[in-house]
């Protein structure tokens, strides 16, 4: 049977003030959020509410995967434990096991990072949604 492979950088500290680029996936790529973002944005935004030391810099939500820029400032929780909690409470929302295991992350070290970072953000889901109504047609 295989295991996840940690893709974490070894010996960092993710709990270290800064701006962390996160990619959650859906299981099986499924298009569980296609009619529901607004499900999963409150409660992206219910957790940012809940947890001292996160902020909420970018996101959106597309059909099969969420783009999310946290920001971490004196927080009082992991990285890996916020996305978990987001996962969660997504999955409870939804009342059925909506996530791959494991979540794709990229530590943002500048301005010139974080600029590109959002414009990928921002050019994804234009491009998606013109393959999603192709498909849906």
């Amino acid at each position: 049977m295989r295991g996840i492979k940690d893709i974490r950088l070894s010996k960092y500290d993710y709990k270290s003030d800064g701006y962390y680029f996160v990619t959650v996936i859906a299981y099986k790529k499924i298009d569980y959020f296609f009619t529901r973002e607004k499900d999963v944005e409150v409660e992206l935004k219910d957790l940012v509410g809940k947890v001292s030391g996160l902020e909420l810099d970018f996101f959106v939500v597309m059909s099969n995967h969420v783009h999310i820029i946290f920001v971490l400032r004196n927080s009082s929780l992991l990285l890996g434990e916020i996305v978990r909690r987001f996962k969660a409470k997504v999955s409870h929302k939804f009342k059925q096991f909506t996530w791959q295991p494991n979540y794709f992350e990229h530590v943002i070290r500048n301005e010139k990072a974080l600029s590109k970072i959002r414009e990928y953000i921002l050019k994804n889901p234009n491009e998606e949604l013109e393959e999603l109504k192709q498909f849906y047609k």
